[in-house]
């Protein structure tokens, strides 16, 4: 290969293909053998088994393959010595993965678990038999697990026992939920979620002591017959000798009074029906024990209890007073206990007590750093101050405050200043509510939404202008159960830039015919509302899940702006020129538009150390009314870590639009419209370490044709053709908490005019190679 032409894969491969060299086998005791492959075949007549979940029950497994082909890690292992006692030795083995050696009786116990685990789905007959394939020259072994499931038991009919009528009634009412129908497999997974939904069900109308144990099954099942006679019954309570509690199972409950304790201490021994305070409040049927420290307002804590005196218990009521809490930046821990509070007549009584342990109010966080720019030395220094109770209602206060200098050496002549100076300034205010006027309380408090208020300034000096950035924003944050459905909805934002001072020259010499970077330096108002949705059936750690899930992943955004000021002007100051001469606020044009982006990502899990992520992005965004061109940071760009990885960032693109990555070019690079597609292998090495492959494709374009942009503008019977794609690796450092990424992409295709256009085919480093840096996953 010429010089200067590169070859990722075979720089990629090389190290595997090194560490594979080694002997599979190297340490493999005599007599015994390696693991080469486990797999699960099912009767080709059954379709609905899935294997991938019965491979959990194993205990026998092969080594883990990068890629699905190397074992990478059982390399690293055999690149060890035999002497264990040697510093060296130990490490590598630390790092790798020892041989995965067949023992035959564990593979047989894990036979009897594939057996059970069908027999536990219906298929009451199961077989499942392992066989083992010998390589003797090898050393190695193929075991295959042979599943007959036969076919299954199927509930014919269903029966209901209750103690009592009362019981009857309740469980039945919502018969038309439940999980359990004729024709359905006889599947103990089933039949324990319909033990959970019922004991759920009756929880929430005020059974606090009853228990899924209450509840059994018997299934009736006849010779030579498939048909299963299925019997739920609902048992009556322990005899009064067994019970441990006075507490009754089979009873409804309701809550008599609910007291708070403001400072309770983790592993007090004291009775909290006795529990001493310096102050009590009673605030609309709470009773709320301070001591010295009235930290949180009644009024918020009735606000975040969902319980209610006189009403029947409800685990549900629980489950949100608990959310609810949980929001409260100024609580460190929470606790809710109910103890019995007797009878009156048929009604039987709880206390509820809600103990609450607070944390620090306040932090102060500093950084400093310093810079060298070819011996112009500078320096930065910053202060964050964070008060979490502000106003006694958990609200959260953030300010920040941040200054920067560079001095300047050189010819300065006709420059307005001889350095860099920024300082910054910031602050945020977060209500733990929905604060909006004209709203019920009830809805407030059921959709548990945030208030977020952001107020900002930065003063900017440079050698050729002075500019002024202002930000102002108003917006409500909220999520639905186990955090996998998130909104934001922002009323309004404001975006002001104003140049107060600039070189006479400065635009005409950066900028003579380019409305983009004159767009950047000039003064511009936006005023914009906007809306995010997010979702993801990824499992949180509340929710635990025995089997691994692929994980489906949805981004929506939308935003507008400049509609209400357009109205306005629209009604009070209208004209039929106002695409010549555009509307103003204090004295500046402001934008109009209208922008949509979406990400999908979708995570195929093979195991705990191999998946697959495909995602795929696209967006368009649409001047109009007052604007004829988009905000330049409202547009899209092409390339970068989370884009086609064989460019840098805002190199790529509009259309066949050939940049070079000139400053002029820079600016240039920006489009109305974007179209992202990746495929990325994700293999876990050893230690932190995780290895990718990627390919990725896609571009960006412009929604009208501009001058500056040429072969930019989106085009339905050509836009395939202006698809840029690139390839590669990565290397990742996977510290749990943060992710490090290291991505190398090459160009595949490369659509800009004047270009080579097929570097895959003759890949050059200088050309075609791009290095990032980044956290987090792409996608």
């Amino acid at each position: 290969m010429k010089t200067g032409k590169i070859s990722l894969f075979s720089w990629l491969l090389f190290p595997i293909a090194f560490l594979c060299s080694c002997s599979s086998t190297r340490h493999v005791p005599e007599g015994s053998f390696l693991i080469d492959k486990v797999e699960i075949k099912v009767n080709d007549s059954i379709k609905n088994i899935n294997t991938g979940r019965l491979k959990s029950y194993l205990q026998t497994r092969s080594n883990n393959r990068v890629f699905g082909t190397s074992r990478f890690r059982l390399g690293v292992y055999n690149m060890s010595g035999r002497d264990s006692t040697k510093l060296l030795n130990r490490w590598l083995r630390n790092l790798g993965e020892p041989p995965a050696i067949f023992n035959k009786e564990r593979a047989q116990q894990d036979a009897r678990q594939l057996q059970k685990a069908l027999v536990n789905t219906g298929y009451l007959h199961a077989s499942a038999e392992m066989i083992p394939l010998f390589n003797i020259d090898k050393k190695s072994v193929e075991v295959i697990y042979q599943l007959n499931p036969g076919k299954p038991h199927t509930i014919r009919h269903i029966d209901y026992e209750f103690p009592n009528d009362s019981l009857r009634n309740i469980v039945m009412r919502d018969s038309a939920d439940f999980i359990l129908h004729p024709g359905m497999p006889l599947d103990q997974n089933q039949l324990e979620a319909e033990r959970n939904g019922i004991t759920l069900r009756l929880k929430n109308l005020g059974y606090f002591g009853f228990a899924k144990e209450f509840i059994t099954f018997n299934a009736d099942t006849t010779a030579n017959s498939n048909d299963v006679d299925l019997t739920l019954t609902l048992n009556p309570p322990y005899p009064i000798d067994y019970q441990k509690n006075t507490i009754e199972t089979h009873k409804e409950y309701l809550i008599k009074d609910i007291t708070f304790i403001m400072n309770y201490e983790l592993g007090t021994t004291e009775n909290i029906e006795n529990y001493h305070a310096l102050d009590t409040l009673r605030h609309r049927g709470l009773t709320i024990l301070y001591n010295s420290d009235h930290y949180l307002r009644p009024g918020v804590l009735y606000e975040n209890c969902f319980l209610k005196t006189g009403q029947p218990y409800r685990l549900r009521d629980v489950n949100n007073t608990y959310a609810a809490l949980g929001r409260l930046g100024i609580l460190k821990f929470i606790n809710i206990r109910f103890l019995p509070a007797g009878s009156i007549g048929n009604l039987n009584f709880l206390n509820a007590y809600i103990l609450l342990t607070p944390a620090k109010s306040q932090s102060i966080a500093a950084e400093l750093e310093g810079t060298n720019s070819e011996g112009d030395l500078g320096v930065a220094a910053g202060l964050t101050y964070t008060h979490r109770n502000i106003g006694n209602g958990s609200e959260t206060l953030t300010m920040k405050v941040r200054g920067a200098y560079e001095s300047l050496s050189g010819n300065l002549s006709g420059l307005i200043h001889n350095r860099y100076l920024e300082t910054s300034g910031e602050v945020g205010l977060n209500f733990p509510k929905f604060k909006a006027p004209f709203l019920n309380e009830a809805f407030k408090q059921s959709i548990k939404a945030a208030t977020e208020l952001n107020v900002s300034i930065n003063y900017q000096e440079r050698p050729e202008y002075t500019r002024i950035i202002s930000t102002a924003g108003l917006s409500y944050k909220w999520q639905e159960r186990y955090n996998r459905n998130r909104h934001t909805i922002t009323p309004f934002d404001v975006n002001y830039v104003y140049l107060p001072q600039r070189t006479n020259s400065f635009l005409d010499n950066i900028a003579p015919n380019n409305p983009l970077l004159r767009y950047s330096y000039e003064d511009h108002f936006i005023m914009r509302t906007g809306y995010s949705f997010y979702f993801t059936n990824k499992p949180n750690e509340n929710q635990p899940n025995r089997w691994l899930e692929n994980i489906f992943t949805v981004r929506l955004n939308a935003e507008t702006a400049g509609n209400t000021l357009f109205i306005y002007n629209a009604l009070f100051d209208h004209r039929s020129n106002y695409r010549e001469d555009p509307y103003k606020v204090f004295g500046i044009n402001y934008s109009q538009y209208i922008k949509f982006d979406s990400d999908l990502a979708y995570l195929r899990i093979f195991d705990k150390r191999n998946s697959l992520a495909l995602h795929l992005g696209a967006g368009a965004g649409v001047p109009y009314g007052n604007s004829t061109i988009l905000p330049f940071e409202k547009r899209f760009y092409g390339g970068g870590a989370n884009g086609v990885r064989g460019w840098d960032v805002r190199t790529l693109g509009p259309g066949r639009f050939p940049g070079t990555n000139s400053v002029s070019d820079f600016i240039n690079q920006c489009g109305d419209i974007r179209l992202d597609m990746s495929i990325e292998y994700r293999a876990k090495l050893f230690w932190i370490l995780e290895s990718a492959i990627f390919i990725d494709a896609g571009n960006i374009w412009t929604i009208r044709e501009y001058e500056n942009q040429p072969k930019g503008l989106f085009q339905f019977d050509s836009f395939y053709k202006e698809l840029a794609a690139s390839y590669g690796a990565g290397l990742r450092l996977d510290f749990n908490f943060f992710l490090l990424r290291f991505d190398l992409g090459i160009k595949a295709h490369n659509p800009a005019i004047n270009a080579y256009e097929w570097p895959i085919l003759r890949p050059n480093w200088h050309r075609d190679a791009s290095f990032h840096f980044s956290i987090g996953y792409p996608f």
